[in-house]
C-alpha cells in the first residue's frame, strides 16, 4: 500500500469552484443518498441536518429534496464554493430550508449547538489531522444523531489511482482530473479510518461501498 500523500485542504480558487458547480456527480451524489436510506430504514430527518464540508451543495439539496420534514445547514471554509451554492439554490424551492456557513473546522460557530443528523462526503480526505472530523462530530452531533460519512479510499498505487481516473473522469476538465488523482492520493484506507475512530472513541461502522469509496456510519450515543 502507498503512502498517504496529502493535499490542500481548501478548494477556494475560482475556476476550481466553478468547475464542481458544474460537473455531473449525480450517480455518486446520488449513491450517497441511497445509502444513507439504507443505512437508516425508516428514518425521517424531522430536526436540523448539518452536512460537513458541503462545496457546491448538491449533495445539500439532494438530502433536502430526499427528506422534505428537515432543515439542512451545509458549512465549507471555501467562500467560492459558497458562492456556487448559493447560486445554484436560487430557485430551487429550497431557500427557505436550507442555509450555508462559511467556517472552517474545527472551532466553526454553528446557527445550532447541535444537530440530529450530520453527514459529510469527501471532506475527511482533505484533512491533515483527520480528527478534526470526528471531534467535530462529537462536539455538533446530538446525543443519539445519525452519522454518515462517505470519503475516497487511497487505492495500492498511483498506477491504479491513474486507472481510476481514467475510467470515471476520463472526460471530465483537466482540473477535475487533477483533483480526483490527488484526492486518491490523499485518501485513507478503511483500516486507517477505523483507527481514528477508536482513538476519538467513536463506535461506527466502515463499510467498503464501491472500489473507491467507503462510509462511516452509526449512531452516536
Amino acid at each position: 500500500m502507498m503512502e498517504r500523500i496529502a493535499e490542500p485542504e481548501l478548494m477556494d480558487e475560482a475556476a476550481q469552484a466553478r468547475a464542481y458547480a458544474e460537473a455531473d456527480f449525480s450517480v455518486p451524489h446520488q449513491r450517497f443518498i441511497e445509502l444513507f436510506r439504507a443505512r437508516f430504514p425508516g428514518l425521517a430527518p424531522q430536526g436540523c441536518v448539518l452536512d460537513l464540508g458541503c462545496g457546491p451543495g448538491d449533495i445539500t439539496r439532494r438530502f433536502a429534496r430526499a427528506y422534505p420534514s428537515c432543515i439542512v445547514h451545509g458549512i465549507d471554509a471555501a467562500a467560492a464554493m459558497l458562492h456556487h451554492a448559493e447560486a445554484m439554490q436560487a430557485g430551487s424551492g429550497l431557500e427557505g430550508r436550507i442555509r450555508y456557513i462559511h467556517g472552517y473546522l474545527p472551532g466553526a460557530k454553528l446557527p445550532l449547538p447541535n444537530y440530529d443528523v450530520v453527514i459529510s462526503n469527501s471532506l475527511l480526505h482533505h484533512l491533515a489531522d483527520p480528527l478534526v472530523l470526528w471531534q467535530s462530530m462529537l462536539r455538533y452531533a446530538a446525543p443519539g444523531a445519525a452519522v454518515f460519512v462517505m470519503d475516497l479510499m487511497r487505492p495500492h498505487s498511483r498506477t491504479a489511482a491513474q486507472a481510476m481516473v481514467e475510467q470515471y473522469a476520463a472526460a471530465e476538465p483537466d482540473v477535475l482530473r487533477h483533483d480526483f488523482f490527488h484526492s486518491l492520493l490523499a485518501a485513507y484506507t478503511p483500516e486507517e479510518v477505523a483507527a481514528q475512530l477508536a482513538a476519538a472513541g467513536l463506535d461506527l461502522t466502515v463499510t467498503v461501498v464501491s472500489d473507491r469509496h467507503f462510509t462511516v456510519s452509526g449512531y452516536l450515543p
